[in-house]
C-alpha cells in the first residue's frame, strides 16, 4: 500500500510539474511550451490518481488482492 502511495504521490507531483511547463505555464525549461510534455503531464497525473485511488482502497480493506 505504502508502495503505491509514494509513487502516486510522485507521479502526480511530477505530472503537473510537466503539464505546466508543456503548456508554457513554468518556464525555463527545455520541456517548456513542448506539447509532448503536456500530454506526458496529463498521463502521468492519470497513472498517479489510479494508484492513489488503489492505495485508498487496500486500506479501507477494499482491495482483495493484498
Amino acid at each position: 500500500m505504502w508502495t503505491r502511495l509514494v509513487i502516486g504521490v510522485v507521479l502526480v507531483v511530477v505530472g503537473f510539474v510537466w503539464f505546466g511547463q508543456g503548456i508554457g505555464l513554468i518556464g525555463g525549461s527545455f520541456m517548456t511550451g513542448e506539447a509532448f510534455w503536456a500530454v506526458m503531464g496529463v498521463f502521468a497525473i492519470v497513472v498517479g490518481a489510479v494508484l492513489l485511488r488503489g492505495a485508498a482502497r487496500a486500506r479501507r480493506g477494499d482491495d482483495l488482492d493484498e
